[in-house]
């Protein structure tokens, strides 16, 4: 009976060893998991973009974008991007602005406003996420994909 009485403990010993193993385990996946999500929920059936009035710092109404395979598209792209996190100040303030909605919303929620910049050579954008820190410089390709169905022009023609 002593001999079967160790046994029973030993095996206790290695179910808490086990059940330690797979906390630390799951806690590490959690921590590493979360940490790498860089992108945030982006809510909203419709876009708005307001462009930038001449050289104020004021702006206006330019383009509603309610098409759902285009918002789709505009949310696939900035889902899919690396962003860095950086307090960003541009020399002037930026050329569009935009946010999605919710056109099932009567009362506006916290929204995120994506402001955008076109390179000198037209040929690249700059996004900034204002309220959370974020910037990135798209390459040719995405830069005039992204404005192509925010602005509905080519880039390179603005």
């Amino acid at each position: 009976m002593i001999f079967l009485h160790t046994n029973i403990i030993k095996k206790g010993a290695i179910n808490i060893n086990i059940n330690k193993t797979f906390i630390v385990l799951i806690s590490i996946f959690l921590l590493l998991f979360s940490g790498c999500t860089n992108s945030t929920k982006i809510a909203g059936d419709k876009i708005v973009v307001e462009k930038r009035v001449e050289e104020t710092n004021k702006y206006e109404y330019y383009n509603e974008i309610k098409n759902s395979k285009e918002v789709q598209s505009v949310r696939d792209i900035l889902n899919n991007i690396s962003w860095k996190n950086a307090k960003v100040s541009m020399v002037y303030p930026p050329d569009y602005k935009f946010h999605f909605e919710d056109t099932n919303q009567k009362q506006k929620s916290n929204e995120i406003i994506y402001e955008l910049w076109i390179s000198s050579k037209k040929d690249k954008i700059d996004l900034v996420v204002s309220n959370e820190g974020k910037y990135i410089r798209l390459g040719k390709e995405k830069s005039a994909e992204l404005f192509k169905l925010l602005i509905g022009r080519k880039l390179n023609d603005v």
